[in-house]
């Protein structure tokens, strides 16, 4: 199987980043000789990764903790709300932390506050989520329960998007069930009193050789700094110290992650790397503590591009899925949905492929606005993608295809046109528009094709992104380079989609099949 980026060199060494696709804000678990890894979902469903390794080099993407991303009240969901894309909302920067025989993950959600989730298995079932705190702008919680003390706490950030408020960590007492904050919470790290600190946030908490611990970035997403800040008492006061920064290397803004002690003692640091339209990336330093006790991250406190792999058992070379031949109409991890989901945009059947029903919206003009749209990350900074499409909607102006989604979009397909044929058509929309237009004029599909099609998207350096269809005489160019856009907080995304204009009677399908990536543009 093709895989456009692996990070093991095959030699004993790794480069980074180890998962170059958007896994945002992640956070690490090591339970015995497994590592995990989960990461900010923001609106998309399925929600919270988790991801598997063994050398904190290879992983594999192996479910979802949460089903849907739009938690109404405490261990309620509501169908209605999540029917809109939330693009940049929804589940912010999770922590993942074992205690009680349990996994737990808590997070925020800007617009709602703090939840939390726990499962005896990584792989589920998981609870429903329970709202710990709520208010707007609570961001990025941690929690802590201190084996040493038999007490928990909880840390987290502030959106000042929300509540008006930024560059602060609170800090509460928690009860040991992770339910109940027991005190009304203490502002532990004031940024404004830190000289040269913005944008404070991210806090991981630790305990280790008799400190509290917490590992927070600051400085901003693009160009900021990692910061661990420690204290002898969980509310403070806290001294503080940049332990990785960008210095004389092209990794910007390394900051925002976990750290792990492998089995073997070596301690490793993961954390992310914005990458524009790419979203934010990850990468996996070394990471040692020196003489007066403080983290030295990478080399000198500068990231590392290639690093001896860690002291741990070999594994084989591998790096989440991409392709997917849909087997039994099912799509793979890989895929979430930009809302929802409704059980009725695929169709079970015996074959492979997915047959995505074209859902009848009055938005079908702007993909930004559709729910039933679903994504995959940017794999590699350069790769080749490819699906083959048939659409057999008779429902005049259905339409189905391939896109790259972002704050901008464009996509090629096929729609069903007032003729009653089927086109082949290339359409794309800039960041302030608020419909799509023709890249591409559009042309008739041969009738020998079956209304069937091979598409494919290119994808180089700098998300230059490269267009094609074949109809049968081998792939044709279509359109202009479209420079993928992300969104504010999220990446540019590979789409899949079936709409129909607004109407009474059911729209029929479209078929997708052979979805395969390859490491390099063509």
């Amino acid at each position: 199987m093709s895989r456009p980026w692996t990070a093991d060199r095959g030699d004993g060494t790794y480069r980074n980043p180890v998962l170059a696709a958007d896994w945002s804000d992640p956070d690490v678990l090591r339970v015995g000789e497994d590592y995990y890894l989960t990461a900010s979902s923001f609106g998309r469903a399925p929600g919270l990764p988790l991801l598997h390794s063994r050398d904190l080099v290879n992983w594999s993407l192996i479910g979802h903790a949460l089903e849907r991303p739009a938690p109404v009240g405490e261990g309620e969901f509501s169908e209605g709300e999540s029917d809109g894309p939330r693009h940049d909302c929804g589940v912010w920067a999770p922590s993942l932390r074992r205690s009680g025989g349990r996994f737990w993950i808590f997070w925020g959600d800007p617009d709602r506050g703090i939840h939390q989730i726990s499962a005896r298995d990584i792989r589920g079932p998981w609870t429903q989520p329970h709202l710990l705190k709520a208010g707007k702008g609570l961001i990025d919680p941690c929690p802590l329960w201190d084996e040493e003390t038999g007490e928990a706490y909880l840390v987290h950030a502030w959106a000042k998007s929300r509540s008006g408020v930024k560059n602060r960590l609170t800090g509460h007492r928690m009860s040991p069930d992770g339910r109940t904050l027991l005190d009304e919470g203490k502002v532990i790290v004031d940024g404004d009193r830190i000289p040269g600190w913005f944008t404070l946030e991210g806090p991981k908490l630790y305990r280790h050789d008799g400190w509290f611990w917490i590992f927070a970035p600051a400085g901003g997403v693009e160009t900021g700094w990692q910061g661990a800040l420690r204290s002898r008492d969980f509310f403070g006061p806290y001294e503080e110290r940049v332990v990785l920064r960008q210095g004389d290397t092209d990794v910007n803004g390394p900051h925002q992650g976990g750290w792990v002690r492998t089995q073997t003692g070596q301690d490793w640091f993961l954390h992310f790397q914005s990458r524009g339209a790419y979203g934010r990336v990850v990468h996996l330093q070394p990471m040692r503590w020196d003489d007066a006790g403080w983290p030295v991250i990478g080399d000198a406190g500068e990231p590392v591009s290639v690093h001896p792999k860690p002291d741990l058992p070999p594994q084989p070379v591998t790096a989440p899925v991409t392709d997917d031949c849909f087997p039994g109409g099912r799509y793979g991890r890989q895929w979430q949905w930009t809302a929802g989901p409704d059980a009725g945009w695929t169709v079970p059947h015996s074959g492979d492929g997915l047959l995505s029903t074209c859902v009848r919206t009055a938005d079908a003009h702007d993909l930004r606005r559709v729910a039933n749209v679903l994504v995959q990350r940017f794999p590699a900074p350069e790769f080749t993608a490819t699906v083959d499409l048939t659409l057999s909607s008779r429902a005049l102006g259905a339409k189905a295809g391939f896109a790259v989604l972002g704050d901008a979009f464009s996509w090629i397909g096929l729609e069903r046109g007032a003729d009653g044929g089927v086109q082949l058509v290339h359409r794309y929309a800039e960041t302030v528009a608020e419909s799509e237009r023709d890249a591409e004029y559009s042309r008739p599909v041969p009738a020998g094709s079956g209304g069937r099609v091979r598409l494919r998207i290119e994808v180089s350096a700098g998300a230059r992104c490269r267009f094609s269809a074949d109809t049968g005489d081998g792939f044709r160019r279509s359109g202009e380079v479209f420079v993928a856009v992300p969104w504010r907080w999220v990446g540019a995304q590979l789409a899949l989609f079936a709409t129909a204009p607004p109407g009474a009677r059911p729209a029929g399908t479209a078929l997708f099949t052979n979805f395969r990536t390859s490491k390099e543009s063509q």
